[in-house]
């Protein structure tokens, strides 16, 4: 049986998205990826257009609380905006490719700009629960990449460079909002359990600030294909053997809808700064 490729599969979601969304698809500037606990902010999208996850071919659909599952099209702050409510993982089974093909997506869209949201536990000694960090590097330590298999030209270079992953022209703009802004770098791990005292200890040697399991493999294949990234960490918890508590999802997602006004004062700034 021959299976399709994934870039048949990524074009073939872009060109059902173009019909679909028709003129909302035109000029779009961001495409913004909302983690754990952040999905309310879609609701901040003027004029939306919504399509679920499940009606876009070839589109896996996310079944963690706190995910939505949805493409938000509209505008924020005077920018046309493509919105993930939601995002899938390795952990629920799906592989490295189809944890970014979303993101393909979009910006095979047109999309040329990123912003992918996460929740992450902190790490740093002067972090606290409710602290927004600003990705200025990450590690990869999942043992995947979504850059791995048959080299494909229209995702990039076989070895991309990933010298500056994360876009100084877009770090600039988030830190110019005036919210204050810990830059840091991110530790994407498999889990989905949360890392013990000792895995916390090891990630702190090897310079991590905030630990999640998102993100990086997104920022992985949008670097490679020319797109500009840039990422947000809210610090939900205290990582293990730092927190005085052990660590609950519910808490997670109870720290996102706390950090809402915060967010929403942020990434509207944000996309003020970019129409």
């Amino acid at each position: 049986m021959q299976h399709d490729s994934e870039l048949s599969l990524v074009d073939t979601a872009a060109s059902f998205l173009r019909q679909k969304l028709g003129s909302a698809a035109n000029d779009l500037r961001l495409g913004l990826v909302l983690g754990s606990g952040l999905k309310g902010f879609a609701k901040q999208v003027r004029n939306p257009v919504v399509v679920p996850f499940g009606a876009v071919p070839g589109w896996p659909k996310p079944h963690v609380e706190g995910h939505g599952g949805e493409l938000v099209v509209g505008t924020v702050g005077g920018a046309k905006v493509a919105c993930l409510s939601g995002r899938v993982h390795l952990y629920e089974g799906w592989r490295p490719a189809e944890v970014v093909r979303a993101v393909r997506t979009l910006l095979r869209l047109g999309v040329p700009s990123f912003l992918l949201t996460n929740a992450a536990g902190g790490i740093a000694d002067d972090m606290t629960a409710g602290d927004l960090m600003l990705l200025s590097d990450h590690l990869n330590l999942t043992g995947q990449s979504p850059l791995t298999g048959p080299h494909e030209p229209a995702f990039g270079p076989r070895f991309p460079d990933q010298t500056r992953v994360y876009s100084p022209r877009l770090q600039q703009l988030l830190v110019a909002t005036g919210v204050r802004l810990r830059p840091g770098v991110y530790a994407g791990l498999l889990g989905p359990s949360y890392e013990t005292p000792a895995e916390i200890r090891m990630l702190r040697t090897l310079g991590a600030d905030a630990v999640g399991m998102s993100t990086v493999h997104e920022a992985m294949a949008l670097n490679a294909m020319g797109a500009e990234v840039a990422g947000l960490s809210l610090i939900t918890n205290l990582a293990a053997g730092i927190s005085p508590t052990p660590l609950a999802h519910d808490e997670v997602v109870a720290a996102g809808q706390q950090a809402a006004a915060t967010l929403t004062t942020l990434v509207t700034d944000f996309c003020e700064r970019l129409a």
